[in-house]
């Protein structure tokens, strides 16, 4: 299936966009993730926002690109998400790849940082990603940060 790839500082997102962005990330981190945290947590404002849809329009998955400094000393790309309907069916890679691509069209060729949920290691380190640092509880879920140099 083709995928439609928008990328957007968070002016420039549409109402429906960003509802439908702050949707999937509850619906996965929030509900399916059984996660009670505040997802909204003004980082937003500085980021630009990546979306991918699938032929019907569907916003399928999500990241978004952080700058420097918010999140960590380095660029960083964060809210990683997929719907449930398209995983298992390489949309992770996708997104994951885009990601990158977009981290550095915008920023140029600079570290990525992600604090990755314990259980994705392999997944990101297929993207070239390496673990940097020690396992740590966030939301009562186990991450740990990589770099992509």
């Amino acid at each position: 299936m083709n995928y439609t790839q928008i990328c957007k500082a968070f002016n420039d997102l549409t109402v429906t966009e960003l509802y439908q962005l702050l949707k999937l990330r509850s619906e996965v981190f929030v509900v399916e993730q059984h996660c009670v945290f505040l997802d909204t947590d003004d980082k937003d404002y500085a980021c630009h926002h990546l979306l991918l849809f699938d032929g019907d329009q569907e916003l399928v998955a999500y990241a978004r690109i952080v700058p420097a400094g918010k999140s960590y000393a380095e660029t960083s790309i964060g809210r990683i998400v997929s719907s449930k309907k398209v995983r298992g069916k390489g949309v992770g890679k996708i997104l994951t790849q885009a990601a990158i691509d977009q981290t550095k069209k915008i920023y140029g060729d600079v570290p990525i940082r992600i604090g990755a949920q314990y259980y994705a290691v392999k997944f990101y380190e297929q993207s070239g990603f390496k673990i940097d640092g020690e396992i740590y509880d966030e939301d009562g879920i186990d991450h740990i940060e990589m770099i992509l140099s």
